[in-house]
């Protein structure tokens, strides 16, 4: 399963990139170290409510749609993750079991 962090990256990325934004872009609109976004962005760093904020104003986003767009996704994981489990018959279980 994907982590919380790892969806928030990749909603961040995909919202900058959709807008043609560079990191340094994003950097200097959001005051917040280059780095640091490529680490967020990456999944790498779980950033802070006020980072996510900074970052969703310098998107010119709101922070409550980039929460929407990462609940949207967690949602598709974690119902990929239903059905695969409930494909798997109970004696495949028992069996991966011993």
């Amino acid at each position: 399963m994907t982590t919380m962090r790892q969806l928030v990256g990749e909603v961040l990325r995909a919202r900058r990139l959709a807008k043609g934004l560079t990191l340094r872009d994003v950097s200097a609109k959001a005051r917040v170290s280059l780095g640091y976004i490529s680490e967020v962005e990456r999944g790498q760093k779980e950033p802070s409510s006020e980072l996510l904020a900074a970052l969703a104003a310098a998107l010119d986003v709101p922070l409550s749609k980039v929460l929407l767009d990462v609940s949207s996704l967690m949602e598709l994981e974690e119902a990929a993750d239903l059905a695969s489990v409930s494909s798997i018959a109970p004696g495949e279980v028992e069996a991966s079991a011993a």
